[in-house]
């Protein structure tokens, strides 16, 4: 009796580690979709040689140094945990001259797993919420990133554009999918400057994912908008021109940040090895203690001895 309720014990106990490493999974793998931000978080992306319009003097300026400033500010959202909602703020400066140019902000509501973009929850475009945002965030990929083509919302176009994937490469160790995102001439309505001449875009954007994360390590932008004279095309001002990329610092910010989410993987990993191995022990320890138990109620036994005859072979 004590072997049998042993090995029912072990059988027990085999049952609850493996479900406990499914839920550890579920868990870890909750977390790491979570896009924890540090609070609030900032990347700066340089350029030189950039130009643009003042909007002070109404006249291009060239040679410019630029500095862009993203800040994200992750927002409270106990209502719909599955969504992440991200308050974006840019900022753009001149450094040669100190001159500030417009400032732009952006509510971002995504799916933490999928990163699609969703339309509700105060997501909005310089204030205007009736602009409609599709696509992935841009910010962060799918977790489980795949070598694929994505659409991501583009602020200038407001409209969703292909980002194709275009190889990888290495970021403190990581290796990175790179998704690029390639925009020539395309019309971008018609800008306060000038009610007769167009507003045209151009935009070569890369964008360097951690595929196991979906998180954003790198960026790069060459951007060009401009005016252009409708009947010939040509440049007419550039409103801004400025191949961006991100600093040293911005790089390694993200590096940190996405290995805080790698870790939380590798740590939900180890632990369901560990637990479905102990799964794995129990149960071959209660197999071994059910098939080498004997049977109730077998008894050893011996077989009759055949009794010896009394007379020869053959007598009366």
């Amino acid at each position: 009796m004590s072997r049998a309720v042993t090995s029912v014990l072990l059988a027990g106990l085999a049952v609850a580690c493996a479900v406990s490493a499914v839920i550890l999974g579920w868990r870890f793998a909750g977390q790491a979709a979570q896009r924890p931000l540090g609070g609030q978080e900032t990347a700066t992306l340089t350029a030189t040689g950039a130009s643009y319009l003042s909007p002070t003097r109404l006249a291009e300026v060239t040679g410019a140094s630029i500095e862009v400033t993203d800040t994200i500010t992750p927002v409270a959202n106990a209502d719909y945990p599955a969504l992440a909602i991200w308050d974006v703020r840019t900022s753009t400066r001149d450094t040669t001259s100190s001159q500030q140019l417009a400032p732009v902000s952006r509510t971002v509501v995504f799916d933490r797993r999928t990163a699609e973009l969703v339309n509700c929850c105060g997501g909005n475009i310089n204030g205007d919420a009736f602009i409609p945002q599709g696509g992935i965030a841009g910010w962060a990929f799918p977790v489980g990133t795949g070598r694929q083509t994505y659409d991501v919302f583009d602020t200038v176009l407001d409209k969703q554009e292909p980002v194709r994937y275009s190889g990888t490469e290495m970021i403190d160790g990581i290796l990175a999918y790179q998704f690029t995102e390639d925009i020539s001439g395309a019309k971008a309505g018609f800008s306060p400057y000038s009610s007769k001449d167009p507003e045209l875009y151009s935009m070569h954007r890369v964008y360097s994912v951690d595929p196991q994360t979906g998180m954003l390590l790198n960026i790069a932008e060459d951007e060009d908008l401009y005016l252009a004279n409708p009947a010939t095309g040509s440049v007419v001002t550039h409103l801004f021109r400025a191949d961006l990329r991100a600093t040293p610092a911005t790089v390694a910010g993200l590096a940190r940040q996405d290995a805080r989410i790698r870790n939380a993987i590798e740590l939900g990993v180890n632990a369901r090895r560990g637990l479905f191995g102990i799964a794995c022990v129990l149960t071959l320890g209660a197999t071994v203690l059910l098939v080498g138990r004997p049977k109730a109620g077998a008894r050893a036994t011996r077989l009759p001895r055949r009794p010896r005859s009394s007379g020869s072979p053959g007598g009366q």
